[in-house]
């Protein structure tokens, strides 16, 4: 490839073997992001080497089994024919062409970003930094992150003192390109292929953007090429963000149909028959998933920098961290109606997965809801085909597995948190005493026995 950007004789050759899929390409964080990345830059013909510091992870997927439910394992296994390997070693990082952290950026208990992965993982590539190399961030967090966190880490930390180069620098020897690039990943949806959706990409500098925008250009069918890291860290906070606070909208109005005798669903069905200036947002038992649930307060918390109160983002956060709360407080009222209490009830909550048809239990608003019913003395059981098994993660620790249904009759009452496909829900209200539905999930069935909330 014959490049106008004036780069070094190194530098033009890692954008050539980009150019040319000859590359190779470190993926860092084999999580829900990283292993379909992985898994697609292989498919493109790249040789991917896979980073994660989960010695149990890599241990699965050098014997070609995968730990995500939507990647079968045969798919790992043709991306080792095609040169796919895993390793915790990050010495392996000195022969890589470009390296992709996707690691995860959670909030600490008091709802701030912690970026502890961020910098674990800077501090890792540092010493292994070589001259030319692409670094990318996928890890969605707060504008300024790739320059005021990533860059001074892998600065500081290299050896050789190599620099991030800067935009409007000559090119000059020593220098390495950062990027930002996040990520869009939509577990359980099946209707847009990954190639299909546009990559956003914002270089510190020119030339890292084309670096990795020649990167994704060859997996992905688009990039879109904007003028900072900055602007790329912020478009995705605006997609996740608007996604949060038209949800709460939704779930407020929710509140308000139940009490006037409206069917809020019935109500967005109408709405939604509008060709224009309507999109339709649904109410749940709360927001789950990796992104929504945490992005609005990266914002709100870096918008305090700037004497900036972000009131409306954090209302609409407050609003949709109150369902799950909401949910029980509608079991309590529907077994009181039975002459029943909580305390002593027997409950079974169908789903734990933060979304229908996919085993992702991150932020999932089922594991606040089971703590909560079991903190007011109930017996609480759970089922859900895609997690057969709860341990312990960042912020619970239930060691429990999935009930099974053929039983379902003994319980004082069924809540339907996730409203996963495989559930026979004619069935179930068939042969249960009380149903507490927090999804809809029950459309089109007549009995009095459901309470939808």
């Amino acid at each position: 490839m014959q490049s106008t950007l004036d780069l070094t004789q190194i530098a033009q050759a890692r954008l050539d073997r980009l150019e040319t899929r000859t590359a190779r390409v470190a993926v860092i964080g084999l999580g829900y992001v990283g292993l379909p990345l992985s898994l697609l830059l292989s498919e493109s013909g790249f040789k991917v080497t896979g980073f994660d510091i989960d010695a149990e992870k890599v241990r699965c997927l050098e014997d070609g089994r995968s730990y995500i439910l939507r990647i079968p394992p045969t798919e790992i296994q043709t991306a080792q024919r095609q040169g796919f390997n895993a390793t915790a070693d990050f010495s392996h990082l000195a022969t890589q062409d470009a390296i992709i952290i996707c690691v995860p950026t959670p909030l600490t208990e008091h709802r701030e970003p912690d970026l502890s992965f961020i910098e674990g993982t800077a501090r890792s590539v540092a010493p292994w930094l070589r001259e030319g190399q692409l670094v990318v961030l996928e890890s969605t967090t707060f504008p300024g992150t790739t320059e005021e966190v990533l860059i001074p880490i892998l600065e500081g930390g290299n050896p050789s003192g190599l620099k991030a180069k800067i935009a409007g620098s000559p090119a000059g020897e020593g220098e390495f390109y950062v990027a930002f690039s996040p990520e869009r990943e939509d577990p359980g949806n099946n209707t847009v292929a990954r190639r299909d959706i546009p990559k956003v990409v914002g270089g510190h500098d020119e030339i890292a953007t084309v670096m990795a925008a020649t990167l994704y250009e060859r997996i992905f069918n688009r990039a879109v090429r904007v003028s900072s890291t900055q602007v790329a860290e912020m478009s995705k906070l605006l997609e996740n963000i608007y996604r949060c606070v038209n949800i709460a909208l939704v779930n407020e109005l929710k509140l308000l149909s139940l009490r006037m005798g409206i069917d809020i669903w019935e109500v967005i069905d109408a709405a939604s028959t509008k060709p224009f200036g309507f999109h339709a947002f649904y109410p749940g038992p709360g927001l789950g998933g990796h992104c929504i649930p945490i992005d609005p307060f990266y914002l709100s918390w870096k918008a305090k920098e700037y004497d900036f109160s972000a009131r409306f983002i954090e209302l609409a956060g407050e609003v949709n961290e109150a369902m799950p709360a909401y949910v029980v407080q509608s079991v309590a009222r529907a077994l009181n109606q039975h002459r029943k209490a909580v305390n002593g009830s027997r409950i079974l909550m169908l789903g734990m997965a933060y979304k229908k048809d996919i085993d992702d239990l991150r932020e999932s608003p089922a594991l606040s809801i089971f703590e909560m019913l079991r903190a007011q003395g109930a017996e609480v059981f759970y089922n859900d085909p895609y997690c057969p098994a709860v341990g312990k993660g960042r912020h619970y620790n239930l060691n429990i597995t999935s009930s099974g249904l053929e039983d379902i009759e003994k319980y004082d009452c069924v809540v339907i948190v996730t409203d996963h496909s495989d559930y026979d829900y004619e069935g179930i209200v068939e042969r249960s005493q009380l149903i507490v539905d927090s999804r809809n999930a029950t459309k089109g069935i007549a009995s009095p026995k459901i309470v939808r909330c």
